[in-house]
């Protein structure tokens, strides 16, 4: 276990602002998040493991190519142990629960392996993805995406925006899960949860 006071020494890790490229707005530091609270308080979680660091650069400058002057902005990357213990004791019992991974067996986040990612374009503006970041709905799921299409909960545009995301993450290293269009996890799950140093 590693506590993130000290992730600054740690040569695994690199932080955002370093990123070429790569702007982030860490909305857990701030309340523009799901429980409108800032979770992480004076804890400096602007962190990825240097792996999934380059992976991220590696599609920011995919996406450049496709599409000058739009960026992937990072939304979330570093979770603390401690924070995802805390957001747990919330929602367990809830609809909420299956958007979170149970802090028992680990969120890719708290190794710093994992991120929540849009798209900007050239003026700063958020890409609409049919949903919002943390929108806890059926809406804001890839795999439900040709059945949103047919009912109209999501516009072709949309969907075109969420795909081009995911290609650019996929560029990295990166792969999605089905419920969330923004969260991509760099490198296996189980061989994350093994062999790396989770972060608390």
């Amino acid at each position: 276990m590693l506590r993130v006071e000290d992730v600054a020494g740690h040569p695994g890790f690199r932080r955002l602002d370093g990123l070429r490229g790569v702007p982030y707005d860490l909305r857990y530091a701030g309340t523009n998040n799901f429980a409108s609270l800032n979770l992480y308080g004076t804890m400096d979680c602007a962190w990825l493991r240097a792996e999934a660091a380059a992976g991220l650069e590696a599609a920011a400058a995919w996406l450049a190519r496709q599409r000058p002057g739009w960026h992937i902005l990072v939304l979330d990357a570093l979770r603390p142990q401690r924070v995802q213990e805390a957001i747990w004791h919330d929602v367990a019992g809830t609809d909420m629960e299956h958007y979170f991974a149970n802090p028992h067996r680990g969120s890719i986040h708290s190794f710093g392996m994992a991120v929540d990612v849009t798209l900007i374009d050239p003026h700063g503006r958020e890409a609409d993805m049919g949903s919002g970041f943390d929108e806890m709905s059926e809406a804001s799921h890839p795999a439900l995406h040709a059945e949103h299409l047919a009912s109209g909960v999501l516009s072709l545009a949309q969907v075109a925006e969420r795909d081009c995301l995911h290609e650019a993450m996929v560029h990295g290293g990166f792969h999605g899960i089905p419920t969330e269009w923004w969260h991509f996890d760099f490198g296996d799950r189980e061989r994350v949860r093994r062999e790396l140093p989770r972060v608390w």
